[in-house]
C-alpha cells in the first residue's frame, strides 16, 4: 500500500518533545534516535533514586522497571515477556544465539552482503571451530533476491542471519518468505531488526522467526545500551547458551558458585547486570512510540519518505531505494561522489545527516516535517 501523502504537520505536542529540533534539523534516526524529554525525565527518575535510595531500589522499583521493559519490548513485536531477554547491544544478543547452537552436523552459518557486518562477525569469528559463513550477495545494493538465499541454504545450514531492514538502503526484506525457506530446510532464522523496530509494525509470530533483536539506539528512541532477543517459545527450554551471566540464573540471589539453574524463560539468555539508566531511557521513549501507535508511526514516517524521494527525483537526484513504497522504510539513500564533503556542507547548514559509502544518507521519522529536508534537497542537488 502506497504511502498517505504528507498534509498536516506532525502532533505539536510530540514534535515539542524532542528538543534537539529547537537548534538543528535533524534526519538522522537510522544512526540515533533523537532524545525525547519523556526519557530525559525517565533517566532523571532513575537518577533520583540512585541518589535517595543507593542499592534499595533494585529489590523492588529498578527490578519491576526490568520485568516493565521486557514486557513492553515483547508488547512491540508482538511477543510475550517470557520470550524477550534484556542485552547492552545488538553484539551481546548475537554471541547468546551463537554460543546455544550445535555446529556439529550443521556448520553453516548464511548471511547476506547488505546486513550490518556485526551479524558475519560473530561467526566469522568462529571460523577457527570449524564454522563456515556463506554471504549471499545482492546484485544492485538495494535488495537480495529470495532464490540466491535459497540456493545457500542446504542440509549443512545451522542458521540464516539476516537483516529485516537493510541499513545500507532501507529496503525491507520479505523475512516471513526468508523464514519458509530455512525452515523447509531445516534451518532456523535470526532477524536483526535494528532498523525496523519502533519505526515499522513487527509481529515476530507472523514473520514466523526464532530469534528476533532489536534495541534503543535508533527508532526505538531509547540511545545506547539497552537491546533485547526474542527466542521462539519452543526453543527457549531447548538451547543452553554458553555465555552466561548472573541474571540468567533462575535463583541469582542464592549466590551458589556451584551450580547454575537457568530460567526456564527467556531470561536464561540474559547476562549481567543491565545499565538502567538505558532502561530508564528506553522507556521514555516507548512512552513516545505508544501514545502515536506503530501503525501511525509508519504511515507518518512514509508519507514523509515518499514526498522526500519524489521531491530528490524532481530536483535531479537518484534516490537508491526499493522499487515500491510498500518494500521502502525511512531510510533514503542519496547517491554522492563525496558523501564526506556533502556531510559537512550539510552540517554547515546544521542538518544532521549521517554518510555511507557512495551516499548521502537520510532518515526522516514521524517527528519531522517536509521543511526538514527541503533545504537537504536544495544543498545536494546538481
Amino acid at each position: 500500500m502506497a504511502a498517505a501523502p504528507v498534509s498536516a504537520p506532525p502532533r505539536r505536542q510530540i514534535r515539542d518533545e524532542f528538543p534537539i529540533f529547537r537548534h538543528a534539523i535533524y534526519l538522522n534516526s537510522c544512526s540515533l534516535g533523537a532524545l525525547s524529554t519523556r526519557s530525559r525525565a525517565r533517566v532523571g527518575e532513575y537518577l533520583d533514586l540512585w541518589e535517595r535510595r543507593g542499592a534499595s531500589a533494585w529489590y523492588d522499583v529498578w527490578w519491576a522497571a526490568l520485568g516493565e521493559l521486557r514486557e513492553r519490548y515483547a508488547r512491540a513485536v508482538g511477543a510475550a515477556a517470557a520470550e524477550v531477554a534484556l542485552h547492552a547491544n545488538i553484539s551481546s544478543t548475537l554471541t547468546a544465539v551463537a554460543e546455544a547452537l550445535d555446529y556439529r552436523a550443521r556448520p553453516k552459518i548464511v548471511v547476506t552482503s547488505l546486513d550490518f557486518p556485526t551479524i558475519a562477525y560473530q561467526w566469522l569469528a568462529k571460523a577457527g571451530e570449524g564454522v563456515e559463513v556463506e554471504v549471499v550477495e545482492s546484485p544492485d545494493g538495494i535488495e537480495v533476491p529470495l532464490e540466491r538465499i535459497e540456493r545457500a541454504i542446504d542440509g549443512r545450514t545451522a542458521l540464516v542471519a539476516t537483516s529485516h531492514v537493510f541499513f545500507a538502503s532501507g529496503a525491507i526484506q520479505d523475512v516471513a518468505a526468508v523464514a519458509e525457506i530455512a525452515h523447509r530446510k531445516g534451518a532456523l532464522l535470526l532477524v536483526d531488526g535494528y532498523q525496523a523496530a519502533g519505526q515499522l509494525p513487527v509481529d515476530v509470530r507472523q514473520l514466523d522467526a526464532d530469534f528476533y533483536c532489536a534495541g534503543g539506539l535508533k527508532w526505538l528512541l531509547g540511545g545506547s545500551g539497552i537491546a533485547f532477543l526474542y527466542v521462539r517459545p519452543d526453543l527457549v527450554r531447548a538451547l543452553n547458551p554458553r555465555t552466561t551471566g548472573w541474571f540468567a540464573h533462575r535463583d541469582q540471589f542464592r549466590f551458589d558458585p556451584r551450580t547454575l539453574v537457568r530460567h526456564d524463560d527467556a531470561r536464561r539468555f540474559e547476562a549481567g547486570t543491565p545499565g538502567m539508566a538505558a532502561v530508564y531511557a528506553q522507556l521514555g521513549g516507548l512512552d513516545v512510540l505508544e501514545e502515536l501507535g506503530a501503525a501511525q508511526v509508519r504511515q507518518d514516517t512514509m508519507a514523509l519518505t515518499e514526498d522526500l524521494i519524489a521531491r530528490a527525483r524532481a530536483a535531479g537526484l537518484e534516490p537508491r531505494v526499493a522499487a515500491t513504497p510498500d518494500a521502502r522504510s525511512g531510510i533514503v539513500m542519496l547517491p554522492s561522489a563525496d558523501p564526506a564533503r556533502d556531510i559537512r556542507r550539510l552540517a554547515a547548514a546544521n542538518i544532521i545527516v549521517d554518510a555511507r559509502p557512495g551516499h548521502v544518507r537520510v532518515s526522516p521519522y514521524f517527528y519531522n516535517v517536509p521543511d526538514d529536508y527541503l533545504p537537504l534537497v536544495e544543498l545536494l542537488k546538481p
